[in-house]
């Protein structure tokens, strides 16, 4: 099949909405590769953001409290539930 190729070039745009248009290429790119589809992107700081957007945030901390399972305490949670 015929390579194709798309050339994006935003003007305007800040340097978030850059990051999150990167990340969001990013995830189509991942969910196209189970079909076949191999795209190869390149960006200026694409794989800082990418090694940024993707990361675990939190999955190294082992110093948080367990969730206490005794039945007053979840009567307590559906006693200050809004709706």
């Amino acid at each position: 099949m015929k390579e194709k190729i798309i050339t994006i070039k935003p003007k305007g745009i800040t340097q978030k909405q850059w990051s999150i248009l990167l990340l969001e290429l990013n995830l189509i790119k991942r969910a196209w590769k189970p079909y076949g589809v191999d795209m190869q992107m390149s960006a200026p700081g694409l794989k800082r953001i990418v090694d940024w957007g993707t990361k675990k945030h939190g999955s190294d901390n082992t110093e948080r409290r367990p969730i206490p399972t005794n039945a007053s305490y979840k009567r307590n949670i559906r006693r200050h539930r809004i709706v």
